[in-house]
């Protein structure tokens, strides 16, 4: 039996993520955890995560689960969702933090000046809600999902990768960005696929199969 850990550093809207991987892991056991050894013992691993960038890293460092990331990050299949990706960059503009630095690159926000519409009103910030995502690199983890697909956003900030073959996925929202990232055995998402019905499922359950 497979083990699926869900790393557990108190920002997380864990069981959303923990129920939806269930539903598409059956014969696998998902473990919500802030055990560090439970991390390394997992043969897969997912880094989710809500709120603030400074409190996650605080959170994240206070539990003493910062090696068990990098760790993870570096062996195994890994899957990071909302500030679980942006926390894998090497800075975040909100507040002015570093991150893990696993992947070049920064944290940024939303311009305020490119926040309009196509008919000329104002987009809110945080986007909110569900937007097409278009896939720019082939994948194991788009199998089955039809380019353009949409999923669910809670975000104001977004990755702005060094290495521009990071990105496995863009979407517009005043500005394109990145939404999806991919090297090795690290995939990453600025959406909730534990939110985004159909499509989402289908995206987990192609990371439970990955083999990277």
């Amino acid at each position: 039996m497979t083990t699926v850990a869900i790393i557990d550093y108190g920002m997380g809207n864990l069981r959303s993520v923990a129920k939806a991987i269930e539903h598409v892991a059956p014969g696998h056991e998902v473990v919500v955890t802030s055990d560090a050894a439970r991390v390394a013992a997992a043969e897969r691993v997912v880094f989710p995560g809500q709120g603030a960038m400074p409190d996650c890293m605080r959170e994240l460092d206070l539990r003493g689960l910062r090696p068990a990331v990098l760790q993870a990050a570096a062996r195994k299949p890994f899957l990071g969702i909302c500030i679980g990706q942006q926390m894998l960059f090497q800075h975040s503009a909100e507040g002015d933090v570093p991150g893990l630095g696993i992947l070049p690159g920064d944290v940024v926000r939303f311009p305020d000046e490119r926040m309009v519409a196509a008919d000329g009103g104002r987009l809110n910030v945080p986007h909110m809600g569900w937007n097409e995502v278009w896939q720019r690199v082939p994948h194991p983890l788009w199998e089955g999902i039809p380019d353009g697909e949409r999923f669910y956003f809670v975000h104001s900030y977004f990755v702005a990768p060094a290495d521009a073959a990071l990105t496995a996925a863009e979407t517009d929202y005043g500005v394109r960005f990145t939404s999806a990232v991919a090297r090795a055995n690290i995939f990453a998402a600025q959406f909730h696929p534990e939110k985004s019905a159909g499509a989402g499922l289908r995206l987990l359950a192609n990371f439970i199969r990955w083999q990277p």
